[in-house]
């Protein structure tokens, strides 16, 4: 068997902001694979909305070149997200890799998705690096840091766990070459075998306009070059190699990839129902080949990311439904934890129900749909799935307009998580004061060390989605963190909210909400409405209404324009004559006219 003894393929993991992607940066400058004249902050980051938000919404692998004690190693990176709303973008990543680097920030201290992540990393059976970062900065509390994220490691299989815990500053490269040699040193050499039969492992994909669907791969066994034919296991189809070649972190096309490499297959097909993320790929004559079953060359794919948050996606105009459909199918292979189907609804025509791996996901693939491809959407309010018991059956529901009738409906179970809180004791006392809110039932409080606390919740899921974070943040002045796992369904009493603008229902508005908190929440929108909405020609009504029963209004005031300011004296009759007329034109264009509601305000709704 021959070992691909020289080269390396590791992750990246940490909370959202521990400064994963600084550190990238900071390997590309090491390795020189990017020219220093080219070389900007973030580099990996490629979206315009990562740099904007200061954030990774999307794994991004890259190869560099190392040469340690004169021996050439290679070097396969892959940047991942640190937001929980995008954990299937690192499991997919860890599926790929035989080592973590886990990188905690020394001002914070171990959060809720470093755990998570490190979790996630032992089951795959990784080698992990841990690692502190920023221990520059006057705040750090790297001693303490180290300490907690000792304990945590020791608590565990050290088995997997290399050395002593590497302090590094990304922004100022301090420790960083150290941290490039335990990865060389520390992490095992991929055990793939190039005589084999073709197997690689698709863990992400990218639309190309001439190449077709572009399938990033790890090749586990065998090898690949241009031109060999190849069939999908899984999705039986079949296609040609028409470009291999690596990451540099653009494209850069080679003869062949070998066992062990990390790289790209153009694939050339252009149908994105062909290629599934965690799919393997073979070359057509091996797997013809292979003993019965026929997938038995299959690699153990990832398991299907299971959306939590679901939310509906309308063209504003009908005509756009088509291409709706091919945007969504596009950011589907980059991003294969987004589910969409087709639906119909009477005020709004055709569209989509979508669903997310939460608010943030929701966010930032409806910005992707208006900025790359130019759609202006109406989007429905957030929801989750919801179970109804009706005539001794139950359904499954994931929109308001889907609810039956209230004299139909026996009971309603709404989806419950375990909610998992890291955060300085400090902050225990606001954070259990906060809880409340949000239906929550405590569990247990532990501590991973004197100054951290863990403290576990059983709360609904619909609590959680839209706004929490943002309040636990601000309670915790920044330092507390969250992670969360479906724990099953619960009866509840829930009423569908309405909200009527102008006296019309607005669909995408109604909501499902607990019962005791209907008359709040439906005050908040119509408040949040007043507030947001453009104000239109003539007087508007907004009122939140359960099951025909108006429960709170707010009134637009009309936009006001001065019909008298051209007047220079005369009688006063003169000037009520003008007023009365203008407010004869305001109420006949109350009766005919329309109120446009802009996509900013569906989105801005979304957030409470």
């Amino acid at each position: 068997m021959k070992e691909s003894t020289n080269i390396r393929n590791f992750v990246i993991i940490a909370h959202i902001d521990a400064g994963k992607s600084t550190l990238a940066d900071r390997f590309l400058e090491l390795t020189g694979t990017v020219e220093k004249r080219k070389m900007q902050e973030q580099f990996l980051d490629m979206h315009p909305l990562e740099r904007e938000r200061g954030i990774t919404i999307k794994l991004q692998p890259v190869r560099m070149n190392y040469i340690l004690n004169s021996k050439f190693y290679v070097l396969n990176l892959i940047d991942t997200p640190g937001h929980v709303d995008f954990y299937y973008e690192v499991s997919r990543s860890l599926a790929a890799v035989e080592g973590a680097i886990l990188l905690v920030d020394a001002t914070k201290g171990i959060q809720a998705q470093t755990l998570s992540n490190y979790n996630f990393a032992k089951r795959q059976g990784l080698t992990i690096i841990p690692v502190i970062n920023k221990i520059d900065l006057p705040n750090a509390q790297t001693e303490k840091v180290a300490e907690e994220l000792s304990e945590l490691l020791i608590t565990h299989d050290r088995a997997k766990l290399q050395g002593e815990i590497l302090k590094i500053s990304a922004k100022i490269g301090t420790g960083v070459e150290e941290l490039l040699k335990a990865v060389v040193e520390k992490i095992p050499a991929p055990k793939d075998d190039f005589d084999k039969p073709l197997q690689a492992l698709i863990f992400d994909s990218k639309f190309d306009q001439y190449k077709g669907i572009i399938a990033y791969v790890r090749i586990f066994n065998g090898k690949v070059k241009s031109g060999d034919k190849i069939k999908l296991i899984a999705q039986k189809s079949q296609a040609e190699a028409i470009e291999v070649g690596f990451f540099k972190p653009d494209l850069q096309k080679s003869g062949e990839l070998l066992a062990g490499e990390i790289g790209y297959i153009a694939t050339g097909l252009k149908d994105s129902s062909k290629v599934r993320v965690g799919d393997t790929i073979t070359l057509a004559e091996s797997e013809a080949a292979a003993p019965r079953p026929a997938n038995s060359l299959a690699l153990p794919g990832y398991e299907e990311p299971k959306p939590f948050v679901f939310a509906s996606l309308y063209p504003r105009n009908a005509d756009d439904f088509s291409y709706l459909k091919d945007s969504l199918n596009k950011l589907r292979l980059q991003d294969s934890s987004l589910q969409f189907e087709p639906e119909h609804s009477d005020a709004l025509g055709p569209g989509f129900r979508c669903g997310f791996l939460g608010m943030l996901h929701a966010e930032i693939i409806s910005e992707r749909l208006k900025r790359d491809y130019s759609l202006d959407l109406i989007i429905t309010s957030p929801s989750v799935e919801y179970k109804v018991k009706i005539q001794n059956k139950e359904i499954t529901i994931r929109s308001a307009s889907k609810l039956p009738d209230a004299g139909k409906i026996e009971a309603i179970l709404e989806p419950m998580v375990e909610l998992e809180i890291l955060s300085p004791s400090q902050y225990l006392g606001q954070i259990m004061k906060l809880m409340p809110e949000y239906r929550a039932e405590y569990l247990e409080t532990n501590y991973l060390s004197s100054e951290t606390v863990v403290l576990k919740y059983r709360v609904p899921l619909a609590e959680i989605i839209i706004d929490f974070y943002d309040k636990l943040k601000n309670v915790s002045s920044g330092f507390a963190s969250m992670s969360y796992n479906l724990v099953g369904f619960q009866e509840s009493r829930l009423v569908k909210l309405d909200i009527l603008v102008g006296g019309e229902l607005v669909e995408p508005f109604s909501r499902i909400v607990p019962e005791a908190n209907s008359y709040q929440e439906g005050k908040r929108v119509v408040e949040k409405l007043k507030e947001i909405m453009p104000p239109q020609q003539f007087i508007v009504a907004l009122q939140a209404a359960i099951g025909g029963k108006i429960i709170a209004r707010e009134t637009l005031k009309a936009r006001r324009k001065d019909v008298t300011g051209y007047l220079y004296g005369g009688d006063v009759t003169r000037k009520m004559k003008l007023l009365k007329k203008q407010k004869r034109g305001k109420e006949r264009l109350k009766e005919t006219g329309r109120v446009e509601i802009p996509q900013e305000v569906y989105l801005e709704i979304l957030k409470k």
